[in-house]
């Protein structure tokens, strides 16, 4: 069956290709590598095309930068295989997305916060090297065979001078703390099951395009969830930097060892 997708040649994309899509991209599978390329229904204008392709080789700069074999914590970004103009090839994670595995299983404390761990050490990873994801959900977090965590999807990301100050950089609201804020709703999406919804725009007025992180309020009770005050202090900006959230977890003993939920892929 064809999907409403063209490929860059124009021609139907077959529906059992397809690993996912967003706003401005498609992901196919094609010889065992992940290949994102532009968004492009059968109906799409040759603008939106280009703002797409546009979107895509500005992603490709963030990969480029945070590709470094020489350091461990790159590993927890997924490996870019390579770039053309319209395409970028990804590793394959084989046990796809975080937020589909959760629906599916209830991973236990043990593979939670081996998870954290890892997603605040890239994190703090990427800040280093002058980005701001922006866009942390549990759709952008894939996991490989033995259910390792890497983080994908840097459109909404913002590429930063080396030699920008993270705790001072503000890009129209997005700051290092945002990116920490995004990444407990994450651990508590995962945690409880439930996800944590967060609206950067919701009480903006039609000409004010800045992210504004939403008071305490707004956002789900921690009351007696498991690293509830961790998550509480990425929201309320205690922890303002994913080095202190991966302090704050480090400190956490770890669960007794479960059988982990779920058969891997092999």
């Amino acid at each position: 069956m064809s999907s409403p997708f063209l490929d860059i040649q124009g021609k139907s994309i077959a529906e059992d290709q397809i690993l996912g899509s967003g706003g401005s991209a498609v992901v196919l599978l094609q010889d065992g590598v992940a290949v994102k390329i532009p968004l492009r229904y059968r109906w799409s204008s040759d603008y939106d095309v280009g703002a797409n392709a546009r979107s895509l080789r500005r992603e490709q700069d963030v990969y480029h930068r945070l590709q470094n074999p020489g350091d461990d914590h790159s590993h927890g970004v997924v490996s870019c295989l390579g770039f053309s103009t319209d395409m970028t090839q990804l590793a394959y994670m084989v046990n796809g997305d975080l937020q589909s595995y959760l629906a599916k299983f209830r991973p236990p404390r043990q593979l939670q916060l081996r998870w954290f761990k890892q997603m605040a050490r890239t994190l703090g990873f990427i800040h280093d090297r002058r980005v701001l994801v922006a866009d942390i959900a549990s759709r952008n977090f894939l996991l490989d065979s033995d259910l390792s965590l890497k983080i994908c999807d840097f459109t909404e990301a913002s590429l930063l001078p080396l030699d920008a100050d993270m705790e001072a950089v503000d890009d129209n609201g997005f700051t290092t703390r945002v990116d920490v804020g995004f990444l407990g709703a994450v651990m508590y999406e995962v945690i409880t099951g439930t996800k944590c919804k967060v609206d950067l725009f919701k009480d903006n007025s039609p000409t004010d395009g800045r992210a504004h992180w939403p008071e305490r309020r707004f956002l789900p009770s921690t009351r007696d969830i498991w690293l509830g005050w961790i998550i509480d202090r990425c929201w309320n900006g205690e922890i303002s930097s994913a080095h202190e959230l991966l302090r704050a977890l480090d400190s956490i003993s770890s669960p007794a060892s479960t059988p982990i939920a779920g058969s891997l892929a092999t």
